[in-house]
């Protein structure tokens, strides 16, 4: 008898051997650091299982890991080197409110597809007026290479908030022409 592969064992094993890698390469990292990665990998997964519970389809899953995908590395990127300048930089806390769109309106979505692909197109928005706004508040790093790291960073994040919408509009339709599909006689 053969047993199917666990995704759920391989997806939370995947995840330890990320952990593993800083180790294994020598990183200089500090105890909380490998706590720190420990945790987010843990909510990361934890998101993506219940978007895994929340439905069958594969849009709406694959929608599920590029917004756990983007909100895990925009709050990666902005604690290892920041966004506007350096991690060290205060003003990259306001991603936070990209996180709180795409979080808060999931769960205001009670994570019906239609409505988290609404969130996640405001998370983008949210992404692009936060990216303007620094760039004309003068919060990116200096010189043009700021400003290009700023648009370039601002332009990765709404694609990946943008396609995550997308694929949860397009797991909508799907859910919303199998609701109304006449049963074959």
């Amino acid at each position: 008898m053969t047993r199917s592969i666990n995704l759920h064992w391989l997806g939370w094993a995947g995840a330890a051997a990320l952990l593993a890698v800083p180790f294994l390469a020598g990183a200089p990292w500090s105890p909380a650091d490998y706590v720190l990665a420990a945790v987010m990998l843990g909510i990361a997964g934890g998101a993506i299982e219940l978007g895994h519970r929340a439905s069958t389809g594969l849009a709406y899953r694959m929608g599920t890991v590029i917004a756990v995908a983007a909100a895990f590395l925009l709050v990666w990127i902005n604690l290892a080197v920041g966004f506007f300048g350096s991690e060290d930089n205060a003003v990259n806390a306001v991603f936070g409110l990209v996180l709180l769109v795409a979080v808060g309106g999931t769960l205001l979505a009670r994570l019906r597809a239609g409505g988290v692909a609404r969130a996640m197109t405001a998370a983008a928005a949210t992404q692009l007026a936060i990216g303007v706004t620094g760039i004309a508040a003068g919060w990116a790093g200096p010189g043009i290479f700021g400003v290009r790291q700023t648009l370039g960073g601002t332009a990765f994040f709404c694609i990946l908030w943008l396609t995550s919408a997308a694929l949860f509009a397009g797991a909508a339709r799907q859910s919303a022409q199998s609701r109304t599909a006449s049963p074959s006689i």
